[in-house]
């Protein structure tokens, strides 16, 4: 009995010996972390529920912190194959999916949150909180939330991201190893992943303008506006004289680093034209974000005349799309910038640009007042704004306003004809244009109807007995104005202008060439 008993036992103590040693714990775990058939062993534990809880939960962080094969991450996206993290847990059932995830999402947030390791010989280290924000974000955002449905839990995870996102920015943002892009995780965050980005907009700060972006893209009110007064604060600390003071051992180094010796006024040119790249930078920011805060800045930045042209205009153009449309001030300001005689071309010229995205109610007296200006081509400007912001109904008054102008230009009657071409009635345009290309109205007036005709290209027979009338009735007003002007040099009782330098003689003079200038404009418009 006992000779068959010894044997029987040291069948039943091997195959107790065989049983323990297969039984899976952490250190298989870890060790199929590395292994070709890792993941299909690392999936088998997670999705069956003859393991313990903990152990499931360790093969799922083990498939998320597997290192890429080929450029995937096959142990949350896996193969064609072989399923990942996230598919093994979509064919859960609910049930058992629920307490994995409940379990899951806890760790995933720790490791999200775990400090960057140190740089090491002045080299950047791989971030290994990647993977663990990639799965989390996958875990989020699959087949529209389905494997995370605990509102809780959701909401956990969205404030982890958003932190995450905002720590180590400028780095995560152009880290390739990714599979979600930042502004990928943002767009998906909405105003909860940007709300911390402002405070990220310092002096010397790196990608700003992305920043402001994506606050642009995605931010609330409230975050618009606390970046808007953080993107002042930097255009400030640029344009100020502290800044050229940082500035210059950078670009003095620079030159050293390139072999160059500037001269003293060739050093601070240097230092100034790197200001005013990195103070655009900031306008660009500007425009992006908006908001009062750095709306008023540009605008008192663009009516400052000390600053130089280009970022006067610079400061005008970031005003794209960002004026208060009811704000008389706002009008105000940029129609003193168009309308001052010493502006420059390049700046007034913004400024119209600004003025025409502008109510008409609020500009329209302004720009008729430009229409005296001394340079045809500011009363072109404005004109063209007057007739795009205007209807046919309203072209009287244009009309009225033109023909008190002076030394008209070749193209201003065929710009304006074109545009009057355009524009809704009724009337029509070619009613207008019938009624102003007749005799009794000024020169100016008749010349932009017959440039109307011009455009349409049809109407020829009519727009050839207006160009015969035109001949007629200017050459009769030449005449007489010619006839007006020597009685008036020669002096109807005798006595004459006297000195020809006095300002009568100048006038009489002036008024001659333009009497011939008008003339010759009109002949040109007949060639045409």
């Amino acid at each position: 009995m006992r000779g068959r008993l010894l044997p029987s036992l040291v069948l039943l103590g091997a195959l107790f010996s065989v049983a323990t040693g297969c039984r899976t714990d952490t250190s298989n775990i870890e060790a199929w972390g590395s292994k070709s058939q890792g993941p299909r062993k690392l999936v088998s534990v997670l999705t069956h529920d003859k393991y313990s809880t903990d152990l499931r939960i360790e093969a799922a962080l083990m498939l998320v912190s597997m290192k890429p094969r080929g450029g995937r991450r096959i142990g949350i996206q896996g193969t064609d194959e072989q399923p990942g993290l996230i598919d093994a847990l979509a064919q859960m059932p609910p049930a058992a999916r629920t307490t994995i995830v409940a379990r899951l999402v806890p760790k995933l947030e720790e490791e999200m949150l775990k400090p960057l390791p140190a740089t090491q010989a002045g080299v950047a280290v791989a971030d290994p909180t990647i993977p663990y924000k990639d799965a989390a974000f996958a875990l989020l955002t699959f087949d529209d939330g389905a494997l995370l449905t605990d509102e809780a839990l959701r909401k956990s995870m969205k404030t982890t991201l958003a932190g995450w996102t905002a720590t180590n920015f400028a780095d995560r943002l152009d880290d390739s190893s990714q599979m979600f892009g930042m502004e990928q995780v943002l767009r998906e965050l909405k105003a909860d992943g940007v709300r911390s980005l402002p405070d990220l907009i310092v002096p010397g700060a790196a990608k700003i303008d992305r920043i402001s972006q994506m606050i642009a893209d995605f931010g609330d009110d409230a975050t618009k506006a606390k970046a808007s007064e953080k993107l002042v604060a930097v255009a400030k600390e640029v344009n100020s004289p502290k800044w050229i003071e940082q500035k210059a051992g950078v670009v003095e180094a620079a030159n050293k680093a390139s072999k160059l010796n500037p001269k003293p006024e060739q050093f601070k040119a240097q230092v100034e034209q790197y200001q005013e790249e990195e103070l655009t930078h900031v306008f660009a920011s500007m425009k992006k974000v908006g908001g009062k805060p750095s709306v008023a800045y540009l605008l008192m930045y663009a009516q400052d005349k000390t600053q130089p042209e280009k970022r006067r205009a610079a400061a005008l153009a970031a005003l794209q799309g960002n004026l208060d449309k009811k704000d008389s001030a706002h009008a105000a300001a940029v129609l003193a910038v168009a309308g001052a005689v010493d502006t420059p071309d390049s700046v007034r010229d913004a400024a119209l640009q600004r003025v025409g995205e502008l109510p008409r109610a609020l500009v329209i007296d302004k720009l008729y007042d430009l229409f005296r200006d001394p340079k045809w081509q500011v009363r072109q400007v404005a004109a063209q704004l007057v007739m795009k912001m205007s209807d046919t109904t309203q072209l009287p008054e244009f009309f009225a306003k033109l023909g008190q102008a002076e030394g008209m230009a070749i193209t201003e009657p065929l710009r304006y004809g074109a545009l009057m071409a355009s524009m809704k009635g009724p009337p029509s345009p070619a009613e207008v244009a019938e009624k102003y290309a007749g005799s009794g109205h000024p020169v100016q007036d008749r010349l932009v109807a017959l440039g109307y005709w011009y455009k349409r290209r049809h109407g020829c027979r009519l727009a050839e007995g207006h160009r015969l009338h035109l001949r007629q009735d200017r050459d009769a007003e030449v005449q007489s104005r010619r006839q007006r002007l020597r009685l008036e040099v020669r002096g109807q009782d005798g006595q004459g202008l006297g000195d020809q330098g006095s300002d009568d003689a100048r006038r009489v003079r002036r008024e001659l060439r333009q009497a011939r200038h008008g003339e010759e404009q009109a002949r040109e418009v007949e060639d045409r």
